[in-house]
């Protein structure tokens, strides 16, 4: 059996960071397979295929001994490579066939139902790593020199539409600052630029920096993540409230307007589990220890013998 580790690539950023973010905690070396989906990738294709793929041309024997992948639409392919003897972990609801996994690795936000091959996490895997946190905080020192408690603030924005209402993000911005002596803020793509401004002017009497999505010079994400002593975050992005958990840092979740069924979800699993609490309640959570979800699932691979 090959020992080489394959991680799918899907082309949408997020979906891929789960796979990728995984392969890299296993300290091994992999191959990353870029995934070009066709037109039936949109199918719930009910067996292994690669006719969802546009382009096959990666796919030689010899084939891996182990496959991580992520999303519905790779499910397919790696139960394809299953079938050639492959371990198989995949993150997200696959569709069907979930059985034909040796691992699934699904957040308690989807609700999955029992099974024996299934692994729930709290959100979803990412790329961020313990030491990438803990070499971030000595970057940007000038961030550190900010009176303390510093509360960082991430914000999004609507899911799937760009330009947050400013009022809601200046009311975020008011409420964050409530819970420190200065704020580390910094927006996305989907923040927009006239709601950028309304927390530019809330802030603008306070210590503090705020970072615009798309500015000049070097990202301080990771060091605003690691110089938190407390986390405002909007509930929009899995991924950023994911992150976020990697730090001790209590952690407050924002609702910045047009939230969807499965981001509200996660925030209620998150509650419910004592990890984070509402920002609109204006108490803190509990303290908690930092949630490494995606090292959890590569210690499980390693002591299984898949790497």
């Amino acid at each position: 059996m090959s020992r080489e580790i394959w991680v799918l690539e899907d082309p949408r950023a997020g979906t891929a960071a789960q796979a990728l973010g995984l392969g890299e905690r296993l300290g091994r070396p992999f191959r990353r397979i870029p995934l070009r989906f066709g037109r039936l990738a949109g199918l719930p294709l009910p067996f292994p295929s690669l006719l969802g793929l546009a382009d096959r041309e990666e796919f030689r024997a010899p084939w891996p001994g182990l496959v991580i992948s992520a999303g519905r639409r790779s499910a397919p392919v790696s139960r394809w490579l299953r079938a050639r003897g492959a371990r198989t972990v995949h993150a997200m609801r696959p569709g069907i066939g979930a059985a034909d996994f040796d691992l699934l690795v699904i957040g308690a936000h989807d609700r999955p139902a029992p099974a024996a091959n299934l692994l729930v996490i709290q959100g979803a895997m990412h790329r961020m790593t313990p030491e990438a946190l803990a070499a971030a905080a000595a970057q940007f020192p000038e961030l550190a020199e900010l009176p303390r408690p510093i509360v960082t603030l991430l914000l999004g924005g609507r899911v799937r539409a760009e330009g947050m209402e400013p009022e809601i993000a200046a009311a975020i911005a008011r409420q964050a600052a409530d819970h420190g002596a200065s704020v580390l803020a910094t927006t996305s793509r989907r923040t927009g630029e006239a709601a950028a401004d309304a927390v530019a002017s809330v802030l603008g009497k306070l210590p503090h920096r705020l970072y615009r999505w798309g500015g000049a010079g070097a990202n301080p994400f990771r060091t605003m993540l690691a110089q938190a002593d407390r986390l405002v975050v909007t509930g929009d992005s899995i991924s950023m409230m994911s992150e976020a958990l990697m730090t001790t840092a209590p952690l407050l979740i924002a609702d910045p307007g047009g939230l969807g069924p499965r981001h509200r979800a996660m925030a209620a699993a998150l509650y419910a589990a004592g990890l984070a609490a509402p920002l609109e309640g204006g108490a803190l959570p509990p303290p908690r220890d930092a949630v490494d979800e995606t090292g959890r699932v590569a210690a499980e691979i390693i002591a299984r013998g898949w790497a």
